[in-house]
């Protein structure tokens, strides 16, 4: 299977793409254009994006799970400072902050 070699390693900082692609898409609005860190790569699959349109969703796609700090994604955040949100993000979604 053609896969993309993953980029990123745990501890890694990140920054989510601002798009708005048309169609089918598996990364939250909430984190897009925000910075958070990679806490583990869990492992490379087929793109669900191209797979939702009939695709063969090839490269396949490492899929990360990246950590940001509440504070960061949700305006007006009154909880605990230290509290934070876990998202699995594929590669192609993710450039170094």
């Amino acid at each position: 299977m053609k896969a993309a070699a993953p980029r990123f390693r745990p501890g890694d900082r990140v920054r989510v793409r601002a798009d708005e692609p048309q169609g089918h898409c598996r990364t939250p609005h909430y984190v897009r254009g925000k910075a958070g860190r990679v806490v583990r790569l869990q492992g490379v699959f087929r793109n669900p994006e191209d797979l939702a349109y009939g695709g063969q969703g090839l490269p396949a796609q490492p899929l990360y799970l990246v950590e940001f700090d509440q504070a960061s994604i949700w305006e007006n955040y009154a909880g605990p400072p230290g509290d934070k949100v876990c998202v699995d993000i594929y590669q192609h979604w993710l450039a170094p902050a």
